[in-house]
This record gives C-alpha cells, sequence and structure tokens, in this order.
C-alpha cells in the first residue's frame, strides 16, 4: 500500500513538472532576461507596459472605500511577519545544523521580481512587494516546518487536513503501531537528506 502511494506521490512530481515546461512553453512569447538577479525587458517592451500603466489618481479614484479604509489592516500584518522572519531565522541558524538538516534558501522562496513591471504603478508595485514578501516567508515557513516534522513528527493526522506539504506522504500512518521507532528513524534519515 504505501508503495502505491509512493508511485502516486512519483507522479505528481513528473506532472508538476510537466506543468512547469508547459507554463514557461506559454510565455515565451514574453520578452525579458535576468541578469544577476535582476529583470530586465527590452525597449519596445518596456515602453508597451508603461502604455498601460494606470495612474495614481485614476486607481485611487477607481477604488472602492472599503479597499481604501481596509488597506492598513491589510499591512499591519507586515508586523507579526518580520517578528516571524527574524525568529525562523534564528530557529534555523539554530536547529538545523545541530539536526544536520540539509539548507533551505530562503531566496527561492521569498522573490522580489515584480516591482520591474513597468505597468505597475506605485500603489500596485507596493502591493506586489508586500506580497511576495509574505506569501514567500509562509511558503519559506511550510518548508522549514515541514522539515521539522518529517525528523520530530512524522505521524499522518487521523482526521483529512487541508493542506499537506511535500514531505507528509512519507510519514507513518496514523495509530500504525508496528515497527514504529524503525519507520521514525527512517524519516530522520530523510530529514537530514539533501533534496
Amino acid at each position: 500500500m504505501q508503495n502505491n502511494i509512493q508511485d502516486i506521490v512519483t507522479e505528481i512530481e513528473k506532472l508538476k513538472e510537466k506543468l512547469k515546461k508547459e507554463i514557461a512553453e506559454q510565455e515565451e512569447h514574453i520578452a525579458y532576461e535576468i541578469h544577476h538577479g535582476r529583470v530586465h525587458f527590452s525597449d519596445e517592451t518596456l515602453k508597451n507596459q508603461k502604455e498601460k500603466i494606470t495612474h495614481l489618481f485614476k486607481f485611487l479614484k477607481d477604488a472602492p472605500i472599503l479597499h481604501i479604509l481596509s488597506a492598513p489592516i491589510v499591512y499591519m500584518m507586515i508586523v507579526p511577519a518580520v517578528i516571524l522572519d527574524v525568529f525562523l531565522f534564528i530557529y534555523v541558524a539554530v536547529i538545523f545544523p545541530i539536526y544536520k538538516f540539509p539548507k533551505i534558501k530562503r531566496s527561492e522562496y521569498i522573490v522580489f521580481d515584480r516591482h520591474y513591471l513597468g505597468y505597475l504603478n506605485f500603489i500596485e508595485k507596493l502591493n506586489c512587494l508586500y506580497c511576495s514578501y509574505f506569501n514567500g516567508l509562509m511558503n519559506y515557513t511550510a518548508a522549514v516546518a515541514a522539515r521539522s516534522e518529517l525528523y520530530f513528527c512524522p505521524i499522518k493526522h487521523a482526521k483529512k487536513i487541508a493542506y499537506t506539504h511535500e514531505h507528509y506522504y512519507d510519514f507513518i500512518p496514523y495509530s500504525d503501531v508496528s515497527d514504529y521507532q524503525n519507520k521514525l528513524k527512517e524519516c530522520q534519515e530523510k530529514a537530514q537528506k539533501k533534496e
């Protein structure tokens, strides 16, 4: 039964790679290059983008009043996010070397590149920076937590959960006491392996 699950997980991973390739092919017509981490557009593409910009006055005039009034609530989430980021930095710096977990690159999760788009006004760029940071941080947090869970408590839940991370299908079935210690050791070894 575990082999069937692993086969399905492997098939899902192959499909994810196929999807990435398909998306890349679909986006080939968009002319940009990345040099030293910065996105560069051709002059013609940039000119085209700037023609499509919604200027600030029109943007604010067209925005629903509730969107404008709720903006401080949206943006105040930056405070707990930065606090989480600091504590996560400490956790990764201390715990990962102690338990020999491979490094998870924060820069692969928190990516700032949308602000290069010429068709976004200042507020839209600010929104994109915020979303890139916040969502990237949440995904990075999930990756760190997944690695930790694989080592410390790799047991599936009895109840179905809405989100499962990449290691979840390697977990020990709920209430499966047979050979628990050996299975736990296998999971801990996986947690220490580079992907």
